[in-house]
C-alpha cells in the first residue's frame, strides 16, 4: 500500500507538468543554444518520476518517517511547484528561486539516505544533474528575456 502512496505522489507532482504548459508564451521567449529538445523532457521526466517513487518507497519501508524522508517530501513540493512558478506564472525569477530548494533538497536526500539505502540515493544522482541542467536553463532563460531596468544592454 506505501508503494501505491509514494507512486500517486509522484503523480501528482508530475500532473503539474500537464497542468502548467510550456504554451506559446515559452514558444517566443530566447533560450540558449543548448537548450534540450522538446521530447527530451517527458521521456527523461517519466525515467526521473519512477526512480523517485522507487527512492522515498525504499527509504520509508527501511526507516519511516526520517530525515531522508523530510528532503524526499521537501523536493517533491519543491518539483511541483516549478512548472505552475514557470508557466503557469511566468515567474522565472520565483521559478529559479524554487529550482535551488529543489537541488538543496535532493542533496540533502543524497547525503541522508545514503546510509538507509544507497540504492535509493543513487537513484537521486540523475535527478540533481537534470535538475541542475533545468537549473541552468531557467536561469538563462530568465537573463535572455530580461530588459535591463536603465535601459542600458
Amino acid at each position: 500500500m506505501a508503494a501505491v502512496a509514494f507512486i500517486v505522489i509522484v503523480l501528482i507532482a508530475a500532473s503539474s507538468g500537464a497542468v502548467f504548459k510550456p504554451g506559446q508564451w515559452y514558444e517566443t521567449l530566447r533560450k540558449p543554444s543548448w537548450t534540450p529538445p522538446k521530447w527530451a523532457f517527458p521521456v527523461v521526466w517519466s525515467l526521473l518520476y519512477a526512480g523517485i517513487a522507487y527512492a522515498g518507497w525504499s527509504v520509508w519501508t527501511l526507516a519511516d518517517w526520517s530525515l531522508p524522508l523530510a528532503f524526499w517530501c521537501a523536493q517533491i513540493v519543491f518539483n511541483a511547484m516549478w512548472s505552475w512558478l514557470f508557466f503557469g506564472l511566468r515567474r522565472m525569477d520565483l521559478a529559479l528561486a524554487d529550482i535551488a530548494l529543489l537541488w538543496i533538497s535532493i542533496l540533502g536526500f543524497i547525503m541522508t539516505a545514503w546510509p538507509v539505502s544507497v540504492i535509493s540515493a543513487i537513484l537521486f544522482i540523475p535527478y540533481i544533474a537534470w535538475v541542475s541542467t533545468a537549473g541552468m536553463l531557467n536561469y538563462s532563460v530568465l537573463r535572455l528575456n530580461t530588459q535591463p531596468i536603465d535601459g542600458r544592454a
